[in-house]
């Protein structure tokens, strides 16, 4: 009863106890899963919802919004420091990130600093290689020991008690998206009824179809991207490049480059190989929202080719 307490608890806060002397069982706290295989589940509510236009355009705007979160923020600024913002403009981008319901900026960017240091190795939360592809794509998620992180791995954000806030709370923008999402449905459906759209309609289309499209996609560069695709250099784990997923996650697929120098803000090394993504850094750079987006160095380029 204890423990489903501790895993209910979990729903509502993040109370991380990291402590690397106590044995974790590797395997899915299925209690603190259920919301996340509701929302999965959720998503067959459209065959009662119906369709609408907006409701369905609203849908298209977050994924692309919240795959960009995910990629530009969480991944290369808050993991890989491959740019510069001040301290308004990084909590705007936590918020951004959070709403994709991936967990906290300091949890995410602990697994993932935590993957670049040991990818494809037993140490590795999500590698296919070493746990099979249905664990790397979602069981490390959902299970006990990856519930917690390594917070030494984040000092360079954990001194700013905004972000650990997020962290702490990570259902919090979630929640308070898909409430404004029903929100909106039930104020068009009052003023606005020639479009057909309802709150249940904006909930299931906006937030539960968006966010479970927005997740696996995320994860795919961990279970896909480390078995498929293309080598363009010599890196010690299994990364592949791919054109498919880097369409889909904004320019996340090139992930053989990104392993090869995770330093960068670019992802996409190569002119035709494209990174949305990055495209929108260099605007976010333009209007001095953001600034120093690291480059990729030519003697990286020519440096363990693939022969």
């Amino acid at each position: 009863m204890k423990e489903t307490l501790q895993s209910l608890h979990k729903w509502f806060t993040n109370q991380n106890l990291y402590d690397e002397t106590v044995a974790i069982p590797d395997k899915i706290d299925w209690v603190r899963a259920l919301p996340f295989i509701l929302l999965n589940l959720s998503c067959l509510l459209v065959f009662c919802v119906g369709f609408s236009w907006v409701a369905f355009t609203t849908a298209l705007a977050l994924y692309f919004i919240r795959v960009f979160s995910i990629g530009a923020f969480y991944h290369r600024y808050f993991s890989h420091r491959a740019y510069k913002a001040n301290r308004f403009w990084q909590f705007i981008f936590a918020v951004m990130g959070a709403s994709a319901a991936q967990r906290g900026p300091l949890w995410w960017a602990t697994h993932h600093r935590q993957h670049h240091m040991f990818a494809d190795t037993k140490e590795d939360p999500h590698s296919p290689i070493q746990h099979g592809f249905l664990w790397s794509h979602t069981g490390w998620f959902l299970s006990k020991k990856n519930y917690y992180y390594n917070a030494e791995r984040v000092t360079d954000l954990t001194r700013y008690p905004e972000l650990v806030f997020l962290d702490r709370y990570d259902g919090l923008v979630p929640a308070v998206l898909a409430l404004s999402l029903f929100l909106v449905g039930v104020l068009l459906n009052h003023v606005a009824p020639s479009l057909g759209t309802t709150g249940s309609q904006m909930l299931v289309w906006g937030f539960s179809i968006s966010t479970i499209a927005v997740f696996h996609t995320t994860v795919s560069i961990n279970s896909i991207s480390h078995r498929f695709g293309k080598r363009r250099f010599q890196t010690k784990d299994n990364s592949h490049n791919s054109w498919i997923l880097a369409l889909l996650t904004l320019g996340e697929g090139w992930h053989n480059n990104h392993h090869h120098y995770p330093a960068a803000a670019r992802q996409g090394f190569m002119w035709w190989e494209i990174d949305i993504t990055f495209y929108m850094l260099k605007l976010l750079e333009k209007l001095h929202i953001i600034k120093d987006l690291r480059g990729v160095p030519k003697i990286i380029l020519e440096k363990n080719l693939v022969q």
